[in-house]
């Protein structure tokens, strides 16, 4: 691992460990944007940076004080699967104090089992002095809960049967003894966000893997961490506009960055939201978007080619772990790459000397699905979609090569700069 992916590799490892649930990595997003000069506010042609928030979600852009029709737009999502606290989750079973949590996402539900796990989200509070409500980011960062595995006695058969796992009956995280303690999950949040209970109005938590994002491997030579599908994307696309000139004329180089991409990205703060559509008008100010000068680039995981389960993938599309940006293609639209889209990346990524691969899923299994073709059918532009390598996606704990950061923010900065 050379100096410069060691440097972007421990940014983004350092980026996923403040950013426990969306609306943490939306803070984390903010400062950087910040950092470099950006301003929140919303668009009105004002020369410079600028980004707004609104809830999980983020987007971020570069005017030039005049009216714009063509565009570069980074996307990627912020949330990934995970265990969301119910809002009456207190449970008490023989003496034992549980958590009521509902599944968010396609979780591998085995990887959230005997692991140390912490709460993170926002909570709403009465607040003194105003009339509306506060929001406060939660991140408790210590071991609250855990999920006990039942012991292979109870279940001699799991080895040779697989582990099957009812959501409901079977991931209640327990959180303590009725024995030691009459205080509820709800008062050591309010605890520890400096409010009293009953000015909880409302909260939005979920659980999340305690270990912090690391290097592994002989050589150190992947990462192991929580969310890297999506933040891996999330902070290479932030980066690439923060390095990317306000000098350039056109086109507008944008990044969105979406909630709720994993339970399908119908909300206001998803990709099927009119976030996007709206920026791009306000930016246009009467102009006719060009869609022959537009494009989107949908950044997201790729699968790399599993070396204990090489079965489960196409052989002529067998992604390398530490190969490269991958494009995904899918013909039922899954993924919205399409062969001008595709050509374009192919003449950045030659123009920068940046190794390219190509992912096409088992005709035979289910494909999954990104922001990228939600995000096309609401704007109407052209959609790319790529991203870094990673094995066991969708696990509380993912693997990628450490090289993968510093490669996917060249190739993103190179697509932002409207050459291609």
């Amino acid at each position: 691992m050379n100096t410069e992916s060691s440097t972007e590799a421990q940014g983004l490892c350092a980026f996923i460990d403040r950013s426990p649930s969306p609306f943490h990595a939306v803070a984390s997003a903010a400062e950087m944007l910040r950092n470099a000069g950006f301003t929140e506010s919303q668009p009105g042609l004002s020369p410079g940076g600028h980004f707004f928030k609104s809830s999980g979600s983020l987007l971020a852009w570069i005017e030039k004080g005049q009216p714009s029709n063509s565009f570069r737009i980074l996307a990627a999502h912020t949330d990934s699967p995970n265990l969301r606290i119910t809002p009456n989750h207190d449970q008490l079973r023989y003496g034992i104090k549980q958590l009521g949590v509902e599944v968010y996402g396609a979780a591998l539900l085995n990887s959230w089992l005997d692991r140390d796990l912490g709460c993170s989200g926002r909570v709403v509070v009465r607040h003194p002095s105003l009339e509306n409500p506060q929001e406060i980011l939660l991140h408790l960062d210590e071991p609250v809960a855990r999920i006990p595995q039942l012991a292979i006695h109870l279940n001699r058969s799991v080895n040779q049967d697989g582990l099957v796992l009812d959501p409901h009956l079977h991931l209640a995280p327990v959180i303590g003894l009725e024995t030691l303690s009459t205080q509820s999950f709800l008062e050591l949040i309010a605890e520890r966000v400096d409010v009293l209970s009953g000015d909880i109005l409302g909260f939005d938590l979920m659980l999340h893997d305690l270990c912090p994002a690391t290097f592994a491997g002989m050589n150190k030579e992947f990462i192991s961490a929580p969310r890297l599908d999506n933040l891996l994307s999330v902070h290479a696309a932030i980066e690439a506009l923060c390095a990317t000139s306000s000098a350039i004329e056109d086109p507008t180089p944008i990044v969105i960055l979406c909630d709720h991409e994993e339970v399908g990205s119908t909300s206001s703060s998803g990709a099927s939201s009119p976030l996007l559509r709206d920026l791009l008008y306000r930016l246009a100010d009467g102009l006719p978007i060009d869609p022959a000068d537009s494009l989107i680039y949908s950044v997201d995981g790729a699968h790399a080619i599993h070396p204990n389960y090489a079965e489960r993938h196409d052989s002529n599309h067998a992604v390398a772990i530490d190969g490269g940006p991958t494009l995904k293609f899918n013909a039922a639209q899954r993924y919205a790459t399409d062969a001008m889209g595709s050509a374009r990346v192919r003449l950045a990524a030659e123009k920068a000397g940046i190794p390219l691969q190509a992912y096409s899923h088992r005709a035979d299994l289910s494909c999954g699905s990104t922001i990228g073709p939600i995000l096309g059918a609401a704007t109407g532009l052209p959609v790319v979609d790529m991203g870094a390598p990673q094995w066991a996606m969708h696990s509380a704990r993912e693997m990628c090569a450490a090289n993968s950061p510093g490669i996917l923010q060249n190739l993103l900065g190179v697509l932002l700069s409207g050459e291609f």
